[in-house]
């Protein structure tokens, strides 16, 4: 009996009534203001509207076109997986260098300039744990009296926002030229944008056999055996300009 007492108690709104309510909800909607996501910037061109000319914080978005430099604070370092005798288990050989330089160009379009971008990295200064391992390496492997830098021509990117800002990843393509030889290379990495500083920091890695660039395994002695594969590291601080 309670039961029907509630359910014949309720009145329904009548068509008109209900067309008048919908009304003044769209109407509300389309006036209030929409909260965007905090620390968001739509990029310039796409759906959402043109880049603003700061963002919540104050910080300019840095479009397309625009120049990266390296700074100090990069290195570069290989890494090589190798068997000593007498120890069980593999090691890995890392050799470092600081002395990367260079620039990459992007036009309006965020397509790179390969005509003015490059990364230069000097040889020579690369450095290990074994003196003896360097030596075999600069004389032989690498042959640096000959082929002193290592040069590395991009000339595509995927993953890079534009607006430049936030963390994101990406694939790096381009020309690797090693003891006089050519060869395409893809890097992938992931950068930070300081937005404030103008700096971008990450790290970035690529890998490839010997042969690709006609180098010699290294043959030194305590080694037993080295595999064929060259990982190359990259940890970059690089200017917006």
């Amino acid at each position: 009996m309670n039961r029907t007492r509630i359910s014949t108690g309720r009145s329904a709104l009548r068509p008109a009534a209900w067309i008048a309510a919908a009304a003044v909800f769209a109407g509300a909607f389309l006036i209030w203001p929409v909260p965007q996501a905090r620390g968001v910037t739509p990029a310039a061109g796409t759906p959402g509207g043109a880049a603003p000319a700061v963002d919540q914080r104050g910080v300019p978005p840095r479009p397309f076109p625009l120049t990266l430099t390296v700074v100090d604070g990069t290195n570069a370092s290989y890494r090589v997986r190798e068997q000593l005798v007498g120890i069980k288990f593999p090691n890995d050989a890392v050799g470092t260098s600081t002395a990367v330089t260079g620039t990459i160009v992007f036009d309006k379009d965020g397509a790179i300039d390969g005509s003015r971008s490059k990364l230069t990295f000097d040889l020579r200064t690369l450095k290990s744990d074994q003196p003896m391992r360097d030596g075999f390496i600069q004389h032989r492997t690498l042959d640096t009296a000959h082929y002193p830098s290592a040069v590395f021509v991009p000339k595509t990117i995927t993953g890079m926002p534009n607006p430049l800002t936030g963390q994101f990843g990406f694939e790096l393509s381009g020309d690797m030229t090693i003891h006089g030889t050519t060869a395409p290379l893809t890097w992938q990495g992931i950068a930070t944008v300081d937005d404030r500083s103008g700096l971008v920091a990450g790290r970035a890695t690529t890998s490839f056999p010997f042969e690709k660039f006609g180098l010699t395994p290294p043959k030194i002695f305590r080694v037993m055996s080295v595999a064929d594969s060259i990982v190359l590291e990259l940890g970059f601080r690089i200017k917006i300009s």
